[in-house]
């Protein structure tokens, strides 16, 4: 699949329409190399060329025809609104912190001849994206994966990644980049309290 906002930043896909929610997530860089914001202000083709991309792969990972998804300019701030609320919500739970209601947006729930149940999106544009990336968050939270997918601690990074530690102990997108950074300064200001 092609996440563009995630693999810019070489992190590996949540499963499933999870990786939606990360995609969301990392369309603000972490990286000092690529500062782009997929979603500022005065870039609606680079946002339209993200979430094109972003929802084709979203539909062909959760089984789903094609769908369009315009957006303007009155979008973007709210999709970056989102974003943040997202990575507050991430957070808390991160904490143990209590809930906190953010956010809402319509979702339709069918009934399938096969008897299954599916969730599906509502709107257009920045509504409609917000109901798929909530939809998809409360079935993480239905199946037990949304708290596998996190924030990486290191302040200067914040990229969101899917921790598939076996006890979910994972707090940096890379132990080799960001947990290294974290160690070394743990270790100079245990040396620096030291001397």
């Amino acid at each position: 699949m092609n996440w563009p906002a995630t693999e810019r930043l070489s992190l590996a896909p949540a499963p499933g329409g999870l990786a939606l929610v990360q995609e969301l997530l990392n369309t603000a860089s972490a990286d000092p190399a690529d500062p782009a914001d997929l979603l500022a202000d005065g870039a609606l083709g680079a946002a339209q060329e993200w979430a094109d991309r972003a929802v084709r792969s979203w539909a062909g990972e959760t089984g789903r025809g094609d769908v369009r998804l315009v957006l303007t300019a009155e979008d973007l701030p709210k999709l970056r609104c989102l974003r943040e609320q997202l990575r507050r919500a991430l957070a808390a739970c991160d904490e143990g912190g209590g809930a906190v209601r953010f956010t809402s947006a319509p979702v339709v729930v069918a009934l399938c001849g096969d008897g299954a149940l599916t969730v599906e999106p509502e709107g257009a544009g920045a509504r409609w994206l917000a109901s798929a990336v909530l939809a998809e968050g409360l079935l993480a939270q239905a199946t037990g994966v949304w708290r596998r997918l996190k924030i990486c601690r290191n302040a200067g990074c914040a990229a969101a990644f899917y921790d598939r530690s076996r006890n979910n102990s994972g707090v940096w997108h890379s132990v080799r980049g960001c947990g290294n950074a974290a160690h070394l300064r743990a270790c100079r200001e245990r040396r620096r309290v030291r001397d």
